[in-house]
């Protein structure tokens, strides 16, 4: 086909170029620089990837915010650095918590670590994988605290039986903490709620240097004071720093020298201070402290309601039982003859069991009986010497053929005995035409070394023996 014949509507990069379609071909727009864009979980693999270039490390600090073993047996805590304020949160798996000193994960204690750093993605935090865990020495506070709580629990300081109960009505309350802290307001607040029971400040310090001798001090002003029935002791949370105060020696021994008994209400769920574990009753807060030694007043007039409510169902119940009781009496009085008739039955059927019970022991005897006869038959005298008598028939044959039996035997043991020791007897070899000389002592002269010249020698032949003396000697070489 043609040119000319073509379709008018073909696409114009068909047709030939002239000049007026020559134009010059716009620039390609000039492309930005495009920027990296991640995602939140691609962010983190790329950090996991280069937090892991590290390798395993090796880190040392004090063990703090552990909760003890999680219910799968894994291990969490934060290793901080007690000069600095730097932490890291740690995770040591079960196996290598059983097996690679999990142990020693205690708040307070310094261990050192070798772990390998992660990055755990759906916290986006970095912590450590621990596989070993070493002690490297306890920190100050916690050594000092376990010392002591040592020696307290020898000396029987921390026994339950040594704690006593609170008393179930208070006449006054006594408070030892700080006048201005959220404790004393938490207590006097649920206190109010609860019974409005009087309450009696002994104000001190609850951290500081001075704060265990002034909360020692309050406790004793307030054990002196008759109409205080029990005491709370304590404070709001706060690091083991801050609790120090309660972790004294000498507030201890004083806690548990108080004439009353003493709730230590130390907000720190974490460790026991010493003197939660001193006192006679520990409570989780202040709050808690309160609720555990003031009535609850209300709970109290709901008790006596329900017991009223109670006690009057109770009285309604046994009223009807005592009743239907009576009734059941008129009822049985009205017609004796049913009562007797029922008695008579039982009497029958208690007859029917009885013989039939003696009739079953009787049948039971007399099987034990014919069984003891079969056993005495087969014991009787006559019976017994006829099975000895069968049994010592073969006995003389047996006996007479053991004996032949071993007299042959030892009669050929003692020929081939003889028979050797011909085989080894002088007597033998003299016989082959040998002599033995003997000398003046009765030994067989083997030297002529042992015999001189003049000396009489007596000859032993195969028979007889003949007398010699000696006309010369010939000694053997030396190198013979």
């Amino acid at each position: 086909m043609s040119s000319r014949s073509r379709s008018p509507y073909l696409p114009l990069f068909d047709r030939a170029p002239d000049d007026r379609d020559a134009r010059p071909e716009p620039r390609p727009p000039r492309e930005e620089p495009r920027e990296e864009v991640f995602s939140v979980l691609d962010l983190a693999n790329r950090l996991r990837q280069r937090v892991q270039t590290l390798g395993q490390v090796v880190v040392e600090g004090e063990v703090s915010g552990f909760r003890g073993p999680a219910p799968t047996g894994h291990l969490y805590f934060t290793l901080k650095d007690e000069r600095a304020d730097a932490c890291v949160s740690c995770a040591m798996f079960r196996r290598e918590a059983q097996l690679a000193g999990g142990d020693r994960i205690a708040n307070g204690a310094r261990v050192r670590l070798r772990a390998t750093p992660e990055v755990f993605a759906p916290r986006g935090a970095l912590q450590l994988v621990v596989q070993r865990a070493m002690a490297a020495g306890e920190g100050d506070l916690a050594a000092r605290r376990e010392a002591l709580k040592r020696k307290l629990s020898a000396e029987g300081l921390f026994d339950e039986a040594r704690k006593r109960p609170l008393p179930s009505e208070p006449r006054v309350i006594g408070v030892v903490t700080s006048p201005t802290g959220a404790a004393f307001h938490d207590i006097v607040k649920v206190a109010r709620r609860r019974g409005r029971v009087p309450i009696l400040l002994s104000p001190a310090q609850v951290q500081g240097d001075v704060a265990a001798a002034q909360l020692r001090r309050a406790l004793e002003r307030l054990a002196r004071v008759a109409e205080v029935d029990v005491i709370i002791i304590g404070r709001g949370g706060g690091s083991a720093e801050d609790l120090a105060a309660f972790d004294d020696e000498d507030l201890a021994r004083a806690i548990a020298a108080c004439p009353k008994p003493v709730v230590a209400a130390v907000g720190h769920e974490v460790d026991w201070s010493i003197a939660c574990l001193v006192a006679d009753v520990r409570a989780a807060t202040p709050s808690q402290a309160a609720e555990l030694v003031v009535p609850d007043h209300a709970a109290r007039r709901d008790r006596l309601a329900e017991g009223l409510r109670r006690l009057t169902l109770a009285m309604r119940s046994r009223m009807q039982g005592d009743a239907a009781t009576l009734a059941r009496l008129d009822r049985r009085v009205r017609a004796p003859e049913r009562a007797l008739a029922m008695r008579r039955q039982l009497v029958d059927d208690l007859a029917d069991r009885m013989a039939q019970s003696m009739r079953g022991r009787i049948a039971e005897r007399a099987r034990e009986k014919e069984h003891l006869e079969r056993r005495l038959a087969a014991r009787h005298p006559r019976t017994v010497l006829a099975d000895s008598r069968r049994a010592l028939a073969p006995l003389p044959f047996r006996l007479r053929a053991a004996i032949a039996r071993v007299l042959e035997q030892e009669r050929s043991r003692v020929a081939m005995v003889a028979h050797k020791l011909d085989a080894i007897s002088p007597l033998a070899v003299l016989a082959r035409g040998y002599a033995i000389a003997l000398g003046p002592d009765g030994r067989a002269v083997r030297d002529a070394r042992d015999v001189r010249v003049g000396d009489r020698l007596s000859v032993r032949l195969d028979r007889g023996a003949v007398d010699a003396e000696v006309t010369a000697t010939h000694p053997p070489d030396d190198d013979e």
